[in-house]
């Protein structure tokens, strides 16, 4: 079955909920897999430490209704119990629908949910909240309720009644507590690399549930799907049987620090198309494993290594050489690794590879999803295709210009809700640079194409030598 944590805005409490269901499962002995809702990287890297297991994004915008409900079969099915954690409010989607939301992908999974609501400061008006969202869509089944915040015994009863009387379920408290405080930065939870002492956080978090939540009423909602198929197999089987597969491309991934926001799914439909993955750290000044017969630049937090990644000179002068002769694919934080200086967070620009002809500075929230069309032929794409992407950044760029050599102009017209229609993205012989992050499972043809492209320019690059 399986349960979708769920609240009526960000801040609620439910990653908070989600890690402590996730401590008290392995605690007990359980296997339990994590799930997202939404383009989402930062919660997901923590559902993932407390579970031991990657956290799978659903995205229902992204990766469509097949992608979506293969991954939480496939995946949820491996274990003995399975959560999902939603995104935002409960029925917050795209604009002012409920188009990719949480509720979206509950209705389309036949979920239960738990609603986590901050009660902190209310009494009876928990009632009309709770009410209002049991009541906005009928076909929700509400599971019951958690309460976050609660100050002390005599508010927890008075709360409890007050849900009585709407007849909606208690599932438990919790309350305020030390290792419940997780650091936040401008785009949401900070990296789970720089949350202090986790191991001892687990255990605690594990403790918490045990004390103050329903574990009997959990311990049923949690039971995992039936086992489905392996999802990125049956994504790729048509490929998996095309001339050549057996043939290793192996491919370098940026992965440190600096460069951390990526899907699992990509490089798991890396390696299962013949293109093992071999990780490399820029910020360890080094070049790319020399065998890699191309690079991906994930996204991440690039802002707040600028004065270290402008001295790595060798990272920065390989880039320059790499370019020339095999495909780089780079998405939001990777590409600013690619500009001339990037701006640290109090402003000061650092040089950076100079491939790309411009500097970036912060700038206002650019976020949603996007609707993308290839404006011409380039590494990935071919001119007319269509693909879904999410925008997710607070950088603009000055000195833009076309003057990269070999520069075939943009990768794509871009819009979205609210967002006019305009050309962005960096189309190179061998680069494909954008600030859209794409979801590999969910865009199938990308890794294919990408397949395609290594092997052209390691046939180049043989013949050349």
């Amino acid at each position: 079955m399986a349960c979708m944590i769920a609240a009526p805005a960000s801040g609620s409490g439910k990653t908070l909920l989600s890690l402590c269901l996730i401590a008290w499962a392995r605690q007990d002995g359980q296997t339990i897999q994590p799930f997202k809702v939404g383009p989402d990287y930062l919660d997901p890297q923590l559902l993932s430490l407390a579970a031991r297991r990657p956290c799978r994004n659903l995205d229902l915008p992204l990766c469509g209704e097949d992608w979506v409900q293969l991954s939480f079969n496939g995946y949820g099915g491996r274990c003995d119990m399975a959560l999902v954690e939603g995104v935002m409010g409960l029925f917050d989607g795209i604009g002012a629908s409920s188009e990719g939301s949480t509720a979206d992908v509950a209705l389309q999974l036949g979920l239960p949910v738990v609603l986590m609501v901050d009660a902190g400061g209310q009494a009876r008006s928990l009632g009309a909240l709770v009410r209002g969202f049991r009541d906005q869509d009928p076909r929700i089944n509400l599971a019951g309720v958690v309460l976050n915040r609660v100050s002390s015994a005599r508010h927890r009863e008075l709360l409890e009644d007050v849900l009585m009387d709407i007849d909606v379920r208690c599932l438990g408290c919790l309350p305020a507590d030390p290792s419940l405080e997780l650091p936040n930065r401008h785009l949401g939870l900070a990296p789970a690399h720089e949350l202090n002492a986790l191991g001892k956080r687990v255990g605690k978090w594990a403790s918490l549930a045990e004390r103050h939540l329903e574990i009997k009423e959990f311990s049923r909602l949690l039971q995992a799907p039936k086992p489905g198929s392996d999802p990125i197999r049956t994504v790729f089987s048509p490929a998996l049987n095309t001339p050549g597969q057996d043939c290793s491309l192996p491919v370098a991934v940026a992965q440190d620090e600096a460069f951390h926001f990526r899907y699992p799914e990509m490089q798991e439909c890396l390696e299962v198309l013949g293109m093992p993955v071999l990780p490399w750290s820029p910020l360890s000044d080094a070049s790319p494993p020399a065998e890699a017969c191309g690079l991906i630049l994930p996204g991440g937090f690039p802002e707040l290594h600028a004065e270290r990644l402008s001295q790595c000179k060798t990272t920065l002068s390989a880039l320059r050489e790499w370019i020339r002769h095999k495909p780089v694919y780079a998405e939001c934080g990777g590409m600013l690794l690619l500009g001339r200086k990037l701006a640290d967070p109090v402003g000061e620009l650092h040089a950076m590879a100079g491939v790309l002809p411009f500097e970036a500075r912060r700038g206002r929230l650019q976020v949603g999803y996007r609707t993308l069309e290839a404006c011409s032929d380039s590494l990935l794409l071919r001119q007319g295709d269509t693909l879904r992407g999410h925008e997710f950044h607070r950088w603009q760029l000055s000195g833009e210009s076309d003057e990269s050599v070999g520069s075939r102009g943009p990768l794509w017209q871009v819009e979205g809700w609210k967002v006019e229609r305009r050309a962005e993205g960096w189309n190179l012989p061998n680069l494909h640079a954008s600030w859209v992050h794409l979801h590999w499972a969910g865009s199938s043809m990308i890794p294919c194409r990408w397949r395609t492209a290594l092997g052209s320019a390691a046939r180049r690059n043989v013949v050349v030598s």
